[in-house]
């Protein structure tokens, strides 16, 4: 599902140049889970991002379901993106003029589903918040706001689901039950999830755990 093939990433300014990511290689196969740690600096967020195609490397390339991302345009790339990923971030990124349903039927509507409403409204049944459709960012706990981060994530069945520190602003307690949730709905689905975490306990949950040293990967390992 996703192939990462000797990706390098360097940027330059007037101190000189600095290496991010160096010769980053491996393969993950569809439905798998995958963690990658690593200390703060590693090179992890920057990894995810040219993952999902948002950056671009300074050499090398990401092909994922047979595509190889660094060959489209940017445009390209945001198309295959809405068709086919899904994102969770640690500060949820909901829009605050949006009430939950809004939000999660959002990606829909852009991909032109009719049934968006109807769809929305399922998928925030099945993160328990059946009863917060009408409810506004400002007015949902931490929690809450990471479930319907998760419900629009999950709401086009995306085939890879990217997520950075989901549980990064939340207590323990609600962390471990909105990680939970998030495996439970990627088994449903048959999602390849790749996550960076620096909770050991969330990585030691996945099938593999891609451990990032000073921009290269220094060990990969089952979970």
């Amino acid at each position: 599902m996703i192939a990462v093939q000797h990706v390098f990433k360097t940027v330059t300014d007037s101190t000189g140049t600095l290496t991010i990511l160096r010769d980053i290689d491996f393969t993950l196969a569809k439905g798998e889970t995958a963690a990658i740690v690593g200390a703060s600096g590693s090179g992890k967020s920057t990894l995810l991002s040219i993952i999902a195609g948002l950056d671009t490397p300074s050499s090398g390339t990401v092909h994922m379901a047979g595509t190889d991302l660094f060959a489209q345009t940017e445009d390209q790339r945001a198309a295959f993106r809405a068709a086919h990923l899904g994102f969770v971030f640690q500060s949820f990124q909901l829009l605050a003029n949006l009430t939950a349903l809004e939000n999660v039927m959002l990606p829909l509507e852009l991909a032109g589903r009719r049934d968006a409403r109807a769809a929305a409204s399922r998928m925030l049944e099945r993160v328990g918040l059946g009863q917060r459709l009408a409810s506004y960012p400002k007015v949902l706990s931490g929690g809450e706001q990471q479930r319907v981060a998760l419900a629009r994530a999950f709401v086009m069945s995306p085939a890879v689901l990217l997520a950075d520190e989901p549980t990064g602003s939340l207590d323990f307690a609600t962390g471990q039950t909105i990680m939970e949730l998030m495996f439970d709905l990627n088994r449903e689905q048959g999602t390849t999830l790749v996550m960076v975490t620096h909770d050991r306990s969330i990585a030691e949950r996945c099938e593999r755990r891609i451990t990032i040293a000073a921009g290269e990967v220094a060990e990969i390992s089952p979970g």
